[in-house]
């Protein structure tokens, strides 16, 4: 019944959002069309519930590289700054978190939820350690406790945590109060680039080929 009660709000909210929001989304989708050559959307594999793959969209904010041609092993943490894959455009619509609005369609579909763990790379499934797995029982969320309490600017091992703590006490009353909260964080800003000794690479790096484990999870939290 919860369940029931959580996709049909998410159905409402993201097919009114797709409606009210579409002037808006035009307005984004145009910029972004006259401001560098490309697509306006950038699709990308993430896990989903179960870890099962599914295309997300967004804006695009980079300048446009072929699919299949970026490593995401070797790929750099986007910083804050001038960092030069980002379009002009791309500054402002990162800034403002625009580019996340086509997430509608992913919730309207059934791939994601208004609220959850936000969605992660499929090579980042690599370095979950098995007792904050449960973060992929849920669908991924367009906002999610971990980008109230810090969003980017949170290690990869404490977001982890803060994952596992919404699959504990996901429900409505909690969902909304996340939601509240995200709006704040929005206007602020805040947490939109993360440091590159917190990111989930690092984390890969300093494992060296052992099995990631709950303990670090842990530690990273003290």
């Amino acid at each position: 019944m919860k369940n029931a009660i959580k996709r049909l709000f998410d159905m409402a909210s993201s097919g009114v959002g797709l409606i009210v929001l579409s002037p808006l989304l035009l307005l984004v989708a145009v910029w972004i069309k006259l401001d560098s050559k490309g697509p306006v959307f950038f699709m990308q594999q993430r896990a989903g519930r179960g870890q099962q793959p599914f295309q997300i969209f967004k804006f695009r904010t980079m300048g446009h590289r072929e699919p299949g041609t970026v490593d995401q092993h070797q790929e750099q943490v986007v910083s804050a700054g001038h960092d030069p894959r980002i379009t002009r455009a791309g500054r402002f619509i990162r800034a403002t978190s625009l580019d996340e609005l086509p997430q509608l369609i992913n919730i309207f579909k059934g791939d994601m939820s208004v609220v959850g763990p936000r969605p992660v790379l499929m090579e980042q499934t690599e370095v979950v350690p098995p007792g904050y797995k449960k973060r992929f029982s849920v669908r991924p969320g367009l906002t999610g406790l971990a980008q109230v309490r810090g969003r980017r600017s949170l290690g990869w091992l404490q977001q982890l945590a803060h994952d596992a703590e919404y699959v504990d006490r996901q429900s409505l009353v909690f969902d909304i109060k996340i939601l509240l909260l995200t709006v704040k964080v929005v206007l602020t800003g805040s947490g939109i680039y993360g440091e590159p000794g917190l990111n989930w690479r690092t984390y890969r790096d300093r494992l060296n080929g052992q099995s990631p484990r709950d303990s670090d999870v842990e530690e990273a939290m003290r």
